[in-house]
């Protein structure tokens, strides 16, 4: 029963990333004639019983609302859903990426509790220059096989890093897991380094990911202001920050440590790789550079979604 009410909830989940907590756009009444047609007799209360045994609750107002809020949110969100569902049945892998807050390397509070006899003493304060670096962790979530990766940098978030991380995924596992694929799917944030309007992240695609390995990369982005319901953030990133909660990030092997030892009850297993180099940023793309990449854009908000295919031989 509750396999099946999941599984109508799948594409219509959000959670918050800090605390693990989810929510659904789904009534309960909607879900209990959902489960009618599919033969389940059960009443919306009941339903409301077993969705908390799952990790869901009744939320109540908070002040998040973007002042950007996009009339075509919910279209978005449909055309999102589909294209999940295309990939997911011809077997093609789907990604949520995105990058978590950086981390302070040191010995820094880190919020949250553990169990001890003391406390843990930690600098007073988190100065900058007391640090040993920056943890910049960018991530991906294959959907299907339910296998995290986070790529942590020591220099800045910006497309290159983020592409070069994504075809360091590729060349491990993603490849291997989908040896007969010939297309992937990414669910992508609106903004930052692999952003709707970011010119590098669409430069870096082709020339990184795409033509070198013959692959057609589909981009679908979350509206703006919506980033709860990417599902990294709610399936990665919330068990990363609940598995190292209260414990110092005192060194770049620590981090990795415990991005590599979290896992769920429901089979998530993630690996981490330090990924160390220079990304500057301010890097300017020229038009003549934009033209050359093999762009179709659909024609539902082509903003949002838009497809990058090969221009020359795979290798």
């Amino acid at each position: 029963m509750i396999d099946a009410i999941e599984k109508l909830m799948v594409h219509d989940v959000a959670g918050d990333p800090i605390t693990g907590l989810k929510w659904t756009r789904k009534t309960m009444e909607k879900i209990s004639r959902e489960l009618r047609k599919a033969g389940i007799i059960v009443s919306a209360d009941t339903v409301a019983r077993l969705v908390k045994k799952v990790g869901y609750r009744l939320r109540v107002n908070h002040k998040q609302i973007c002042n950007s809020k996009s009339p075509d949110r919910n279209r978005q969100f449909e055309k999102i859903k589909r294209m999940r569902q295309g990939f997911e049945r011809a077997g093609d892998p789907v990604i949520s990426v995105d990058t978590k807050k950086k981390e302070q390397i040191g010995q820094f509070k880190n919020p949250g509790k553990v169990w001890g006899k003391q406390p843990r003493l930690v600098k007073d304060h988190d100065f900058r220059s007391e640090s040993l670096g920056t943890g910049v962790p960018w991530g991906l979530l294959d959907l299907q096989s339910n296998r995290g990766h986070i790529f942590v940098g020591n220099s800045h978030d910006t497309a290159a890093f983020a592409v070069e991380a994504l075809t360091r995924w590729w060349q491990s596992d993603g490849r291997c897991r989908y040896p007969h694929a010939k297309r992937l799917l990414i669910l992508a944030d609106n903004g930052g380094a692999n952003g709707s309007r970011n010119r590098n992240w669409k430069v870096q695609l082709q020339t990184k990911l795409v033509d070198p390995y013959g692959l057609s990369v589909t981009v679908c982005h979350y509206p703006p202001g919506t980033s709860k319901w990417n599902p990294i953030e709610h399936r990665l990133f919330s068990e990363i920050i609940k598995n190292w909660a209260g414990e110092p990030l005192n060194s770049y092997e620590t981090m990795l440590n415990f991005i590599r030892t979290t896992k769920t009850a429901t089979g998530l297993k993630v690996n981490a790789t330090l990924l160390k180099g220079d990304y500057p940023t301010g890097l300017k793309v020229q038009d003549s550079e934009l033209k050359k990449i093999r762009l179709r854009r659909e024609r539902v908000l082509p903003v949002w979604n838009y497809t990058i295919r090969p221009r020359g031989t795979k290798v």
